[in-house]
């Protein structure tokens, strides 16, 4: 079930990693996907608006849970690298507890502050109850959502990428059936569609945990490893909080831009988030190559393999930008018939199709976003992916307050691409200065013992 990483050729190594992590994050934003068609097809454009703008909220929120347990997953990658076992299944429990803490914050905060959000982001009127319906059901099952990422990531840091992809994919078609069903037959509306989301993920968590049972000894904490001690908690909460507060950071400049979207009206809404929901299932692949740059990190940090690190990191970036412009071109060329999948209106479908011009246009900058950003994180150091985050909340922010005000939707177009750019800048830098690093750390483990790995404020420094 499990695989070590610090073995073998690197690029087979990581595709292989990769393309059931890849399918996965498809079948991930099958869930967004699914639930759009649904309501666009069944409820109407004002329907999937409603849908649409919630989504800034929905990202910032539970988009931290996404950061968070891949974050969580890293001491637990790199302790199975070294082969210590025993510090593994503490970093397992230590994660668990963060993530219960995750859940219950978001579920209490997102439930009760809901409506009132939805008025500050400019919602159109006759789109609030519906919107505030979806989220109050989203953030009240946020716990499904939580403990789904976690274990899927704590798996897929063993190595075992494909397992996880299987609970998801059955994970998916239920949720396509619940959600037809909530909103077609049983008339729930919009929040329907959210309720079949997390019934499904529950059903995902529950196949998680028996896998762990049976199959995953390594995994399986018992008696004193329950008894997690402060030391046991400071990696894994540095790793975790950071890399949620990453993409929160990231998800208020998503914030942002809604608000601009929502001051353009209903249709603008309806086409920013189709257009959006096919975006995000085109840059999944991206994504996924990111994650595995991560895990594969990782555990060869925890092993001292620094020459694995940077070819891993060549031939991924590599591999992953000929996958962009792939995307892009598909993106690009068959637009208009993917939008029309969530709704028949011209005018939507015309914006919609513009926002993915542009994006797939840009889809390289993406790649190397997510293989650079990978990479640092899974060497355990925080601090620049942050200011990265940082520099793409900014621009996009900016594009949201001053280019939606004197351009409309064309300035929501390019609010990711302006972002891409600024994050990307900050990231070449910071490996520029870790391929240094590696390199220097290579040379020592030639003549010597296995180098220690510099301290965080050591790329900082060397970077500022």
């Amino acid at each position: 079930m499990t695989k070590n990483l610090t073995h073998g050729a690197p690029a087979r190594l990581i595709v292989l990693f990769t393309v059931p992590l890849l399918v996965g994050n498809l079948f991930q934003q099958l869930y967004l996907f699914t639930d759009a068609v649904v309501v666009g097809r069944m409820l109407g454009v004002d329907a999937l608006a409603a849908v649409g703008a919630t989504g800034g909220l929905t990202f910032l929120l539970i988009g931290f849970t996404w950061g968070s347990s891949a974050g969580l997953a890293i001491p637990v990658a790199r302790a199975y690298g070294a082969g210590d076992l025993s510090q593994m299944r503490r970093y397992v429990a230590a994660g668990a507890f963060v993530s219960l803490g995750i859940a219950g914050f978001i579920t209490i905060v997102g439930t009760l502050t809901a409506r009132s959000m939805l008025l500050l982001l400019n919602t159109p009127p006759e789109l609030i109850d519906r919107s505030a319906g979806f989220l109050m059901v989203t953030f009240g099952g946020s716990i499904a959502t939580v403990a789904f990422n976690y274990l899927s990531a704590v798996i897929r840091a063993l190595g075992d990428s494909r397992t996880p992809l299987v609970f998801l994919i059955i994970s998916c078609v239920l949720n396509a059936g619940l959600s037809a069903a909530f909103v077609g037959v049983f008339h729930l509306g919009v929040p329907g569609a959210a309720l079949a989301t997390i019934v499904a993920q529950c059903v995902s968590v529950v196949l998680c945990v028996h896998l762990i049972n049976t199959r995953m000894p390594a995994l399986q904490v018992r008696g004193d490893e329950w008894r997690v001690r402060l030391p046991d908690l400071a990696e894994p909460c540095r790793m975790g909080l950071t890399m949620g507060f990453q993409t929160s950071i990231i998800g208020i400049g998503t914030v942002v831009l809604q608000f601009a979207v929502n001051g353009l009206g209903p249709v603008a809404i309806a086409a920013f988030t189709a257009a959006g929901r096919v975006d995000q299932v085109a840059t999944a692949p991206l994504n996924s190559f990111g994650v595995a740059l991560s895990t594969f990190t990782a555990q060869n940090r925890g092993a001292c393999q620094w020459r694995r690190i940077r070819t891993g990191v060549l031939q991924t970036s590599c591999l992953s930008v000929g996958l962009a412009f792939m995307l892009g071109a598909i993106n690009i060329s068959f637009g208009t018939i993917l939008v029309n999948l969530f709704v028949g209106a011209s005018d939507v479908a015309g914006l919609a199709h513009e926002y993915l011009i542009i994006q797939g246009s840009t889809y390289a900058l993406l790649a190397v976003l997510f293989t650079l950003r990978g990479t640092i994180q899974g060497m355990g150091w925080t601090a620049m992916p942050t200011l990265a985050g940082v520099m793409e909340l900014l621009l996009r922010s900016l594009a949201g307050l001053v280019l939606v005000a004197n351009v409309g939707f064309l300035g929501v177009c390019w609010a990711s691409p302006l972002a891409w750019a600024g994050s990307l800048s900050v990231l070449i830098a910071a490996w520029i200065v870790l391929r240094r690093r590696l390199l220097a750390l290579e040379h020592q483990r030639v003549g010597s013992a296995p180098a220690v790995v510099a301290p965080i404020p050591s790329l900082a420094a060397a970077v500022a």
